[in-house]
């Protein structure tokens, strides 16, 4: 399982370091630009809610694999384009595929989680991370080493999907079954309205940290550049967000068993907001780098503790809270490139990125939906 996890975080964080030049040589704008990066989270968005149902039809081993083979067929394909229409649309299917993926790998992780007894999610997110880093890492080296493009997302493409497939004969068999027993007993019968009002906290939670680690995607090369950082040097901002989430998602498990997730992910956001608040503050090449590093730790857990609270919530159909909030925490990655976008073409990026502070202080506001104490997963 672990293996799905690092090929999805892999493959499209070996385009995200090369979208600056993608920008250049499609002479786009802050706005368009912003407003082509998200047609991968709107092609999520569109996608989202079908996951249930093709992982019903096809199971979540190989919804999985089948789709981490699209997504790095399209990240290749998207790479080469020629114009921000085909980039975008691209993009989109990209999108569509990571959404599907994201929630058949989730539920499968799940149900693994429930046959070790014990809280593993967030290392299996940790694992997530770590393929992000290779592949921001590899973008960075193929830049530094002046590897074309489409060479270097060929390689990707054909690595990473490699992986996917060698993985699946190791994937659990058979149908998913539902485990009634997931249910946290400490919510049962509670009235309807407020289970959906955790469920709204438990997005502003998840859209908090899809936004931070948006900031890093789409914007930190960008920022660090506008800086005068050099191409390899301004791809650290993400590998630095990535590499700190990976430390906190490594960590994340025992910390959550030792304090509860509640008070781990309130802290997380309150990390985020100090840490990217002064580095926005004082803006200097490594204080940024620092500060997206400080954001992604903080935000480590945020979307994982998430994921597992929305799977467990009572009078919901199996698998409805967790697909609803992997679809409806989309709204973060569409909402966030533009609105940064529009921001830093009226006032500057720098002033663009402080809705990553805010995202801290959302997701610190709305951790009281979650659990105060690690909740047994049998």
């Amino acid at each position: 399982m672990s293996a799905m996890f690092l090929t999805n975080g892999a493959i499209f964080a070996n385009l995200v370091p090369r979208f600056p030049e993608l920008k250049t040589e499609l002479a786009l704008s802050n706005t368009a630009y912003g407003v082509v990066v998200a047609a991968f989270p709107v092609g999520a968005l569109v996608a989202g809610l079908t996951a249930g149902a093709v992982i019903r039809t096809l199971t979540s081993a190989r919804t999985a694999v089948l789709c981490t083979v699209g997504i790095a067929v399209l990240v290749f394909a998207a790479g080469s384009s020629t114009t921000p229409i085909l980039l975008a649309a691209l993009l989109f299917g990209g999108g569509a595929c990571d959404a599907i993926t994201d929630v058949a790998q989730n539920t499968h992780g799940l149900r693994v989680q429930r046959a070790y007894g014990r809280s593993i999610i967030n290392s299996m997110h940790a694992v997530w991370s770590v393929g992000a880093v290779i592949g921001a890492g590899m973008a960075a080296a193929a830049i530094a080493l002046h590897v074309p493009i489409g060479v270097h997302l060929g390689v990707s493409a054909v690595v990473f999907a490699s992986v996917a497939l060698a993985a699946y004969p190791f994937l659990l068999k058979g149908k998913d079954q539902a485990d009634a027993a997931t249910a946290d007993a400490g919510t049962a019968g509670r009235p309807g309205w407020r289970i959906a009002g955790a469920l709204l906290l438990l997005v502003l939670i998840a859209i908090g940290g899809a936004v931070v680690e948006d900031a890093g995607s789409s914007w930190a090369a960008l920022y660090l550049g506008g800086l005068g950082a050099p191409g390899a040097i301004a791809a650290l901002g993400y590998v630095g967000l990535l590499g700190a989430q990976t430390v906190g998602r490594v960590a994340g498990d025992r910390m959550v068993d030792r304090f509860g997730e509640r008070a781990v992910v309130r802290g997380g956001g309150l990390l985020v907001a100090v840490g990217m608040g002064l580095a926005l503050a004082v803006p200097t090449v490594p204080g940024t780098i620092a500060g997206f590093a400080a954001a992604g730790i903080g935000a480590a857990t945020s979307i994982p503790a998430a994921m597992h609270a929305a799977d467990r919530l009572p009078g919901l159909r199996p698998g409805a809270g967790l697909t609803a909030l992997a679809w409806l925490m989309r709204l973060g990655f569409v909402g966030a490139p533009p609105l940064v976008g529009i921001v830093s073409d009226a006032a500057g990026l720098r002033v663009g990125l402080l809705i990553v502070p805010i995202a801290g202080l959302a997701i610190a506001a709305a951790a009281g939906a979650l659990s105060p104490r690690r909740q047994p997963v049998r």
